[in-house]
């Protein structure tokens, strides 16, 4: 990556993290359901009588948390919960600042929908759309999810192989088998 001006020696993205309400539960949905690796748990942290929660973390300073990394094929997924006084448990929607999803490549988007559509507590949004719109996504076949807790997750294809093709930069998912 390397790039000739921002961030001196910057090679990758490390991870994505998310605060989740139920750390046990959002690991058990990423490695059942998604076939995610746990790698670790880490934790508790606190800082009982100073501020290195806010510090650190621009969080409460009696807030506390505990980890867990979840390897997603070449994604490391870090997973927090946190007990803090005032927070909140309101989830932002995809329009409101802050608002977030994670899309996962897949190469059958209607035998994902059929398979989470028997997960618990999963909500299915409409889809598979298709994108017909010459576009950079023309091709693109997707829907929106959402986890038993809340958290706002894609599935997209783009079978034929033109995902963001003639695009600077782009790169499409890995072939078929090379998860890992």
């Amino acid at each position: 990556m390397n790039a000739p001006h921002g961030i001196p020696t910057l090679r990758s993205v490390d991870h994505i993290a998310f605060t989740v309400p139920d750390l046990d539960e959002a690991v058990a949905f990423f490695t059942d359901h998604v076939g995610g690796e746990l790698v670790f748990r880490d934790g508790p942290f606190a800082d009982p009588d100073g501020d290195g929660m806010t510090r650190r973390l621009d969080v409460h300073p009696r807030a506390e948390c505990t980890l867990a990394m979840v390897r997603l094929g070449r994604l490391n997924l870090e997973l927090f919960t946190y007990t803090a006084p005032r927070r909140t448990t309101v989830r932002p929607r995809n329009s409101d600042a802050g608002g977030h999803h994670l899309a996962l490549y897949v190469d059958d988007p209607d035998a994902a929908y059929a398979y989470l559509a028997t997960v618990p507590g999963v909500t299915l949004m409409e889809g598979p759309n298709d994108v017909t719109a010459d576009a950079p996504v023309k091709g693109q076949r997707w829907f929106y999810f959402t986890t038993p807790w809340g958290l706002q997750m894609e599935i997209t294809s783009c079978p034929d192989g033109s995902f963001y093709r003639g695009l600077a930069g782009a790169r499409m998912a890995p072939p078929a088998g090379q998860w890992q």
